[in-house]
């Protein structure tokens, strides 16, 4: 395994001068986002909130994404049976990186009201709440919460990722990779309910300051394993990775570190199975699509290409002491996503 630097002790995330005082991977989100002690101004800082909740039938989305000169708050509705994806997004303009809380563990409300529709996302103790109230949702309506539970005895995915090119470069992340989810939405007359025992969650907490210029690759899974629950994360691209990687493999709460993971993805096309490889050979999967979405927008300055897909995972996963899980048809996404921001 190449070099894997486990955070372990407890600090701010920020020297004085706006350097990282840590970099590497830790099971927790240990270090402080001082961010009085960032290096740039607000019109490059990236902070958003993600979250996703998945069943076999149905997912939903909610994100919040603050760049700085504009926030978006967006959702997106999953329906695997139908294999089709809807939702909306809308857009504040020059919020100042203002919007997001700084510490992803701490009780917290976020809310985003609009004209068009209403969405929150809550966290009290170990549970997150989203809510969403959007009137006009397909001519229907969609309206309701799902809560989410965060163990705080689990280990989590945490990064703290430089960039050679500039001291003052970050991104650090936090991802919560499986929290079973309880809940319903409404759409029209007809309720779609989440039970814990099948529907699982995943908060993806990031904030950075990145070059203009941005490429990465991202997927999880989660499920039970023979009702163990087990999750992974995967990727890549943010930065100097030469202190650590993101790709952790999740079972029954604890983390299992691997190396290096590969995305083998024709032509990013999310319409064909995506393989993945890990250079320990502890990771071997292949994602078959189910609701394959590719999006592109160009504002000038602001410039988006994605190939996303959800579909399910199946291959095998090795843990620290070298046993092998199966993974057949589990739940999950991945992504390759190109900015200029």
């Amino acid at each position: 395994m190449g070099n894997q630097n486990e955070i372990t002790e407890l600090s701010n995330l920020f020297n004085d001068d706006g350097s990282l005082v840590q970099r590497g991977w830790a099971r927790k989100p240990i270090l402080k986002y001082n961010k009085d002690k960032i290096g740039k101004g607000w019109s490059r800082i990236k902070e958003w909130d993600h979250f996703s909740v998945l069943n076999k039938d149905f997912g939903f989305q909610l994100t919040i994404g603050d760049i700085g000169y504009l926030t978006q708050m967006s959702y997106v509705w999953l329906d695997f049976e139908k294999k089709e994806r809807d939702g909306k997004g809308l857009f504040k303009f020059f919020t100042k990186s203002r919007v997001l809380p700084l510490n992803s563990l701490e009780d917290s409300e976020i809310e985003f009201p609009t004209e068009k529709f209403k969405a929150t996302i809550s966290r009290k103790k170990n549970t997150r709440v989203l809510t969403i109230d959007d009137p006009s949702f397909q001519d229907k309506g969609l309206k309701g919460s799902i809560v989410l539970q965060d163990d705080p005895k689990a280990d989590n995915t945490v990064v703290v990722t430089g960039y050679k090119e500039d001291p003052r470069l970050f991104y650090y992340n936090h991802k919560v990779n499986i929290m079973p989810a309880e809940g319903s939405l409404v759409i029209g007359d007809k309720s779609y309910s989440f039970e814990p025992e099948s529907s699982f969650g995943l908060m993806d907490w990031g904030r950075g300051i990145w070059p203009y210029k941005t490429h990465w690759l991202w997927g999880s899974g989660c499920g039970l394993v023979d009702g163990v629950p087990v999750a992974f994360n995967i990727g890549y691209g943010f930065g100097d990775l030469s202190t650590h990687s993101e790709n952790i493999i999740f079972y029954d709460g604890k983390a299992h570190k691997i190396d290096e993971v590969e995305f083998h993805h024709e032509d990013r096309d999310p319409t064909k199975p995506w393989k993945f490889t890990s250079n320990d050979n502890r990771f071997n999967m292949t994602l078959d699509p189910i609701i394959p979405h590719r999006d592109k927008l160009n504002f000038g300055l602001i410039y988006l290409n994605s190939s996303l897909l959800h579909g399910l995972y199946s291959g095998e996963v090795v843990l620290d002491n070298g046993e092998k899980i199966k993974i057949e048809n589990m739940l999950g996404h991945a992504e390759d996503i190109y900015w200029r921001w």
